[in-house]
């Protein structure tokens, strides 16, 4: 099943129930709040989930994109993307969790002709530490359809605590939640979602019964809420047979067209590809390349891409990349910004990071900073240079490579 289907399916099927769409914004989240890019379709929906009316009623579902730089890192693994589609579904102090669950095991097993054989769900445990008990109500639901459930106390609650000794985790609703994992693996199922990484999360129901305050006490929500989240990707590459997200059908087009102009191994293939989208994705919701904020997530993201391309052949450039896949992934996120313009932004950044390298080397053959680096040397390298501390360490670690081929 193509992406567009399965986004059609999963809007009809909660339609029939009654749902409203809402039109998924865009990667910005509203004035004063204070997160860089919405990382879940819940985000812009926290007014509601907090007990302000939604002007759709009670029942909504939508297809939101999300951006998540703490994902960065594990970008190239089966299943991350700095970018992504979020399919989601809210329950405004209407039904509760239970029938969420129910409902989506319906949409899963008969909807998307998913074997039921291979999901397992895990569900909260409870926690004495903050006095919050399990959810029984989820395990009941589970055992009564015959799906294999594990009990996890840090795992199902959401947002997730900082740290696993119950520190303070984000401001904001929260709750525990029912993740439903499918099964990735050769042969039939074995062992458990915390057990076993072939178990791939494909969806997450949270029943939002508390709001955290900064101290991290937990308060009762005036109502409550169920939201949830499933990763179109994720679950698009799992349905297509496919052994992770960058084999799915939205990355047809970079497949096709990005090794031939830049012949890379898989790994590198995948963190060129999401890097690019990604950052194609950040342009055409208005965002321009600077040196704080969201400008800075977007500089590094094709920083990255540079430094990989560039590690090969530095004669690679981005002005080569085809102005069709631009056009093509604009399209797909629904996106008026001309690709022809988008390209001359990633070509001036591609300027920018060339000259700045060559400044970089220049200044990191001085004497001074031949040993260990302190952090005043790194302040005094990004305030008077311009060279951040990541470029700086990436820099020093080409000169160790050069000098171990000498």
């Amino acid at each position: 099943m193509r992406t567009d289907q399965l986004i059609r399916t999963f809007v009809e099927y909660y339609e029939e129930r009654g749902h409203r769409r809402i039109t998924g914004s865009t990667l910005l989240p509203p004035p004063g709040d204070p997160v860089l890019f919405t990382t879940s379709g819940m985000h812009p929906l926290t007014p509601y989930l907090e007990g302000r009316p939604h002007p759709l009623g009670k029942r909504l579902v939508n297809v939101q994109r999300c951006l998540r730089t703490t994902d960065l890192d594990e970008v190239g693994d089966a299943t991350h993307l700095t970018v992504f589609e979020m399919l989601g579904t809210w329950s405004l102090g209407d039904y509760g969790g239970p029938c969420s669950l129910d409902w989506g095991y319906g949409l899963l097993t008969e909807g998307l002709g998913i074997d039921p054989g291979l999901l397992h769900a895990t569900v909260y445990a409870g926690d004495d530490r903050t006095g919050t008990g399990p959810d029984t109500d989820s395990l009941e639901l589970w055992q009564g359809l015959g799906v294999p459930v594990e009990l996890t106390v840090e795992d199902n609650w959401w947002p997730k605590s900082v740290d696993d000794d119950g520190g303070d985790g984000p401001v904001g609703p929260c709750g525990p939640d029912s993740e439903i994992f499918f099964w990735s693996g050769d042969g039939p199922p074995q062992s458990t979602p915390t057990r076993d990484d072939r178990w791939v999360e494909v969806w997450n129901h949270v029943t939002m019964t508390h709001r955290r305050h900064g101290n991290g006490s937990l308060v009762p929500l005036p109502q409550r809420n169920v939201d949830t989240g499933l990763g179109l990707e994720r679950l698009a590459a799992l349905l297509q047979g496919k052994p992770s997200v960058f084999e799915c059908d939205v990355f047809d087009p970079w497949r096709r067209l990005v090794p031939p102009l830049w012949p890379l191994e898989e790994p590198g293939l995948r963190l060129v590809s999401d890097h690019l989208r990604s950052a194609v994705v950040v342009l055409g919701d208005g965002v321009r390349p600077s040196n704080t904020g969201r400008g800075y997530v977007l500089r590094r993201l094709v920083r990255r891409v540079l430094t990989v391309l560039w590690r090969q052949d530095a004669s690679r450039s981005l002005g080569d990349l085809p102005e069709d896949l631009v056009r093509h992934t604009m399209d797909h996120f629904r996106q008026d910004v001309s690709p022809a313009e988008a390209l001359r932004t990633l070509l001036d950044e591609e300027h920018r990071f060339a000259r700045l390298l060559e400044r970089g080397r220049t200044v990191l053959t001085r004497p001074r900073f031949q040993g260990p680096l302190s952090e005043e040397d790194f302040h005094y390298l990004h305030d008077t240079h311009g060279l951040p501390r990541d470029l700086v360490t990436s820099l020093r670690e080409e000169y160790g490579r050069a000098e171990l081929m000498s």
